[in-house]
């Protein structure tokens, strides 16, 4: 916590939710083998991608939650070979997009073609486009026009595709891995708040350690590329989705995770949390986060306690996957570029200042483990 910032007073432990029921066998076999295949995952990937774990776990973090991923970072950085390389070892559909400014909606979405099988009269058929996939690469997003951009809106948000007044559902399960590069501005079109926000996570890629340089220079100058083995398939991956919804979490984590999204809003009013912050984001925040934010942080807690092996989510899973969940939903005003403070600034002060209840932990819990 900034040195200016006045002591936070800890909060009393808040009691289990009542409505949390207790976990079967089966379900706590199924987290058993979804750690267990997250290892495998992992070794998959770290056959190609040298270090960047952070960004590994937070991306198989948004997959688990059933949500979309926008990584940012500078070129160079394997945003596309992680993408790539996930795929490959998860064994689904891939579609790779370069979105460049002549790329129209139909292009991505697909649509009416005329069918040239004979009849009486001319018919259309629906001509299925990239985006009827597993995982779609959505590479250098921001650098289409908004109106190709809203072609994915209702694909990340309602998993289909509206054409001449029908509705085609996408499979299952569908998830966009965006990238963008966040130092060019020219030939560029920001992607606008709406659909920023239907990205669960925005995951920031940064450069590697000199020794994982060193390692990616010797790697990528001998030999051929390393083969990926597919670890996970799609039914083992959706019967883990489900099993990631079913970790049981505390009233005071959901608490927590509703207090830091109503926190970053100006002038909220929000109990327990300091004064000082809340005059603090007023000062230097435009738009706050809004529910979907709270959503996100218990949803990919819940996915974070899986891939280690734990069965209850707790306080310390969303403050890990705050960064992650809150920088693109939080809008810095004037006041904050003129002091030079990003949104990634904004979101350490919130949780810093929103107080991290302790967690006994659900109640079934308690009852099952000695």
């Amino acid at each position: 916590m900034p040195a200016n910032a006045p002591p936070v007073a800890a909060a009393p432990v808040a009691a289990p939710s009542p409505a949390e029921g207790p976990a079967t066998e089966a379900d706590l076999a199924e987290l058993d083998r979804l750690a267990a295949s997250y290892r495998s995952l992992t070794e998959q990937i770290g056959r190609a991608i040298v270090g960047q774990t952070e960004a590994v776990e937070q991306t198989c973090v948004a997959l688990l939650a059933g949500g979309h991923a926008l990584l940012v970072g500078v070129p160079g950085l394997a945003k596309t070979l992680l993408v790539r390389t996930l795929a490959e070892a998860l064994d689904l559909d891939f579609n790779r997009v370069q979105f460049t400014p002549d790329l129209m909606p139909a292009d991505v979405s697909g649509g009416e073609v005329p069918n040239h099988s004979g009849g009486d009269g001319p018919s259309f058929r629906f001509e299925p486009g990239p985006i009827f996939t597993n995982v779609l690469l959505a590479d250098e997003i921001n650098r289409t026009p908004p109106k190709t951009q809203a072609a994915l809106l209702e694909a990340m948000q309602e998993r289909q595709v509206t054409a001449a007044g029908r509705r085609h559902p996408l499979p299952d399960p569908f998830f966009v891995l965006a990238t963008q590069n966040p130092i060019e501005s020219e030939g560029t079109y920001p992607l606008p708040e709406a659909q920023l926000d239907r990205f669960l996570l925005q995951i920031a890629i940064d450069y590697p350690s000199e020794e994982d340089e060193v390692e990616v220079v010797r790697r990528t100058t001998a030999g051929a590329p390393p083969r990926i083995e597919p670890v996970i398939g799609r039914d083992q991956l959706l019967a883990a989705r489900a099993a990631v919804r079913k970790i049981a979490v505390s009233d005071s984590t959901l608490r927590y995770a509703t207090r830091l999204a109503r926190a970053s809003r100006p002038g909220a009013d929000v109990s327990g949390v300091n004064p000082g912050a809340l005059e603090f984001v007023s000062e230097h925040v435009r738009w706050g986060a809004g529910p979907r934010a709270a959503q996100a942080l218990i949803l990919c807690a819940k996915a974070r306690a899986a891939l280690r092996g734990e069965v209850h989510a707790g306080g310390d899973d969303v403050a890990a996957v705050a960064p992650a969940a809150l920088r693109h939903r939080i809008l810095p005003n004037f006041h904050a570029d003129a002091a030079g403070l990003t949104a990634d600034d904004l979101v350490a002060r919130l949780i810093a200042a929103v107080p991290r209840q302790p967690d006994a932990g659900p109640r079934w819990l308690r009852e099952i483990l000695p």
